[in-house]
């Protein structure tokens, strides 16, 4: 498949007349489908249609629950936050022609691709919707759902709907995070002119229109979804389902969003590292020229990959992380509440309901307080004032102390407001410190990650050094310090998972037979603590492309070496902030996968009508299917890096090719195809994504399907859900540490060849600088490809035994 044909055959006018000016090759602006039926409505007709569909919303809402309106409220007051930063964001100046055009460039690319791989992942979805409803339409029902005459059908239309909404709103959400930093790299780059805090609030508030929204979808899909399920299924009226159960009918949602994240992350992450591969190995080493320099063909590929990699995916990405955590949580909420009998008509003390619906008033709570962290970051009072740059690394961390002091207060706020019941008066104090173990889990995360990242500690510095002794050596280092750096997470994550456990099992909630039943429901306060700040973190997340590209920007169009300066170290700076994001995605990951595995055994439990608490690894074939659960972590981290491999160098050829073809292009005598090199990695990203995508999905199913047929030959009647379950816990682990690696490592080589960069061990061009491009170009498929598209796996893993859990019956 190939992108538009105006970017690939773009011309960029003669080179040697204005070798600063990159004419536009956009032949006509894009606007997705629903965005042109939006500006053929006239305005008053548009406003009343929004005022419908928001009273119909706070209608249904509020024939469910006051915390549902609640909800909805906080969330609309996020868009429209969302609106102002974008307003402001795009009031700015773009700079000069040459800046604008070189944007255009990279804004068409990104789109061209973007509408291409999303075509291709809508198709997918559609197949998939239709295999699930074909299961669904045969599988066998749960005595909850006959009891409340939710049939086949009805439960099969359901899924399918949850589904597909979840996919589309995963989808919107990478488009957002696309939108916006095709539109603010420019204006950073700007600003980088005039002054570094400029640039700098540009670039956050940015990023936090698109971590608003992001959020924001997740939380308010969710709402709609079980709002209107409540309200069309008559829940808890006499005959019907009770709330308790309605939780389980959303898995389809986390389904959808997951299945989307991980072909967006896999595609872009092929897309964008094999750019930078290319572009870097030709250009760097073997011509020695800067990195963004407008000679190389390669460029506009790269920094069209950090919009499709970075940023669609990422904001898909963290959707479908939040979208997994608030699923996971109402359903073990509402499994507690039915086990210790919290029950009640309209007193939100003794309803189930506060228990189910309390993941959702957190994450609205976190669009508060994430608000207030974006814009504490202002700009100095006189921009053309020249003061001494500021550390950003260190305004970012105040942004985050200001936001995780704020998530501490409505974390416990909540608590007592969602969690109290006369059953057990001083459990909400046992859960509020569930959410502090999360929050303090958090930090850490970002504070290691930073740690073995920034080039301000020990471990990249040492990295850099290792990099005077030759490429062996900085790969060597690298490795180890990537290898070294999945300790300490494992450590955190061990220590709060046990800690939110035991904290929820003494919090007093007893079932019938006096046992204790608030353990996992601790645990999962603890994985919302931990994602209770959310939208800062995906705000940081979103600064570092912006970053980059704004670097790119200013290279391309060759502004004075103090722009490129500042926009150096925002680089750094979100390479940094990239990298504590994904330790952040990761940890929460580990948390939410440990409840999906709950949720899952609670599944099979309910539909084989008999107990599913433990898997034996000592059975064969369970011990089998955990070793097949962690052969595919390694064999889809293969194939992904693979695929960045195979890609880059088609790319190297297409760039060695230029340079020979075009002598003149080192004079700046001719003009590179920069068209030529963006259609070859988007045509091969968009192929290589299928295979490890696949993988992902098909292994599960087959796996289970056929340990279940063995089981049926055998007797035992669980059998093929026991593979699955064992397949699911060490996927799990395996995929954790894996992803720390890859991460860790990816990052570290980056900033160790930004440090030297900074002119440390001979800067730029020198042989210590060439062995850590090698280094970097190791690690990038590392960090950006394989390692982010891993923590989503593992969830998309969880979600899908979820959704299958019948056929393993």
């Amino acid at each position: 498949m190939m992108i538009d044909d105006d970017v690939e055959t773009g011309d960029l006018g003669p080179y040697q007349e204005r070798p600063r000016i990159f004419p536009n090759m956009r032949s006509k602006p894009y606007n997705p489908l629903i965005f042109r039926v939006f500006k053929r409505i006239n305005v008053r007709v548009l406003f009343v249609l929004l005022l419908l569909g928001f009273g119909g919303i706070f209608y249904v809402g509020a024939r469910t629950s006051p915390i549902i309106v609640f909800v909805f409220t906080v969330c609309i007051f996020s868009f429209i936050l969302s609106i102002y930063l974008t307003k402001w964001v795009l009031s700015k100046d773009e700079g000069p022609p040459e800046m604008v055009q070189i944007s255009d460039a990279i804004r068409d690319g990104a789109e061209g691709f973007f509408r291409t791989q999303y075509s291709t992942i809508s198709k997918m979805a559609l197949l998939l919707a239709l295999v699930i409803l074909c299961i669904y339409l045969f599988r066998s029902t749960t005595p909850q759902q006959e009891s409340s005459g939710l049939g086949r059908s009805t439960s099969a239309y359901i899924t399918v709907a949850a589904f597909l909404l979840g996919a589309l709103c995963s989808g919107i959400a990478g488009y957002v995070g696309m939108w916006v930093s095709v539109r603010a790299n420019v204006r950073v780059s700007s600003a980088a002119r005039r002054s570094a805090r400029e640039a700098l609030q540009i670039a956050v508030r940015a990023g936090g229109f698109s971590a608003l929204v992001v959020v924001g979808m997740a939380v308010i899909g969710i709402a709609i979804l079980y709002a209107t399920f409540y309200v069309w299924l008559g829940v808890d009226s006499p005959g019907s389902m009770k709330v308790t159960d309605l939780p389980l009918l959303l898995v389809g949602y986390g389904f959808g969003a997951s299945f989307v994240a991980l072909f967006a992350q896999l595609g872009g992450g092929i897309f964008t590292k094999a750019a930078d591969v290319g572009a870097d190995l030709v250009g760097k080493v073997e011509q020695g020229i800067p990195e963004d320099d407008p000679r190389n063909p390669a460029v506009i590929a790269d920094l069209v990959g950090d919009n499709v990699g970075d940023c669609a995916a990422r904001g898909a990405d963290l959707f479908e992380s939040i979208a997994a955590e608030i699923i996971s949580a109402m359903i073990l909420g509402g499994t507690m509440a039915q086990r210790c009998k919290i029950a009640g008509k309209n007193e939100i003390y003794r309803n189930p309901s506060g228990f189910i619906l309390f993941p959702l008033v957190v994450h609205s709570f976190d669009l508060v307080i994430s608000s207030v962290g974006i814009l504490s970051i202002r700009g100095t009072r006189d921009s053309s004032a020249k003061s001494p740059m500021e550390d950003p690394m260190a305004i970012l961390q105040k942004g985050y102390s200001i936001t995780i002091f704020l998530a501490v207060l409505t974390f416990v706020a909540s608590t007592y407001w969602m969690l109290y019941t006369e059953q057990a008066p001083s459990a909400w104090v046992h859960f509020a410190l569930c959410g502090l173990v999360g929050i303090i889990t958090a930090y850490f995360f970002v504070w290691i990650t930073k740690y073995y990242t920034d080039y301000k500690h020990g471990p990249v510095r040492a990295l850099a050094l290792a990099s005077s002794t030759g490429h062996g050596t900085n790969i060597i280092a690298g490795v180890s310090l990537g290898l070294e750096a999945t300790a300490l997470p494992v450590l955190v994550i061990s220590v709060s998972i046990v800690s939110a456990f035991w904290l929820g099992n003494t919090s007093g909630l007893m079932d019938e037979a006096g046992n204790p039943t608030g353990g996992l429901f601790g645990t999962a306060v603890a994985t919302m603590g931990m994602l209770s700040t959310a939208a800062y973190v995906l705000t940081m997340d979103m600064f570092g492309p912006i970053a980059d590209n704004a670097g790119g920007i200013v290279e391309m169009s060759q502004q004075p070496e103090s722009v490129r300066e500042i926009t150096d170290v925002l680089d750094a700076v979100g390479n940094t902030t990239k990298a504590t994001t994904k330790g952040f995605a990761i940890g929460s990951a580990a948390l939410a996968s440990f409840l999906l595995f709950s949720a899952y055994m609670d599944e099979v439990a309910t539909f084989a009508r008999e107990p599913f608490t433990q898997v034996d690894i000592a059975i064969p074939e369970v011990f089998v299917g955990g070793l097949l659960g962690s052969m595919l972590i390694f064999l889809f981290s293969a194939w992904a890096c693979s695929a960045v491999g195979r890609t880059a160098q088609e790319v190297v050829k297409e760039v060695r090719r230029q340079f020979i073809e075009r002598p003149g292009i080192m004079d700046y005598k001719e003009k590179p195809d920069y068209g030529r090199c963006v259609a070859i990695v988007a045509a091969a990203s968009l192929r290589e994504m299928i295979k490890p995508g696949a993988l992902a999905i098909i292994s599960p199913m087959v796996v289970g399907v056929v340990f279940r047929i063995l089981g049926y030959y055998t007797g035992q009647s669980l059998l093929g859900a026991k593979v699955v379950a064992a397949m699911l816990m060490f996927a799990t682990v395996s995929g954790i540490l894996m992803a720390l690696f890859l991460n860790t490592a990816g990052g570290a080589w980056d900033n160790a060849k930004k440090y030297i960069e900074t002119g440390a061990y001979g800067g730029k061009g020198s042989d210590c600088h060439k062995a850590a491009v090698t280094g970097d170009t190791v690690g990038d498929p590392f960090k950006d490809t394989a390692g982010p598209s891993i923590h989503v796996l593992i969830k998309m893993l969880a979600t899908i035994t979820l959704v299958m859990a019948p056929v393993f019956l």
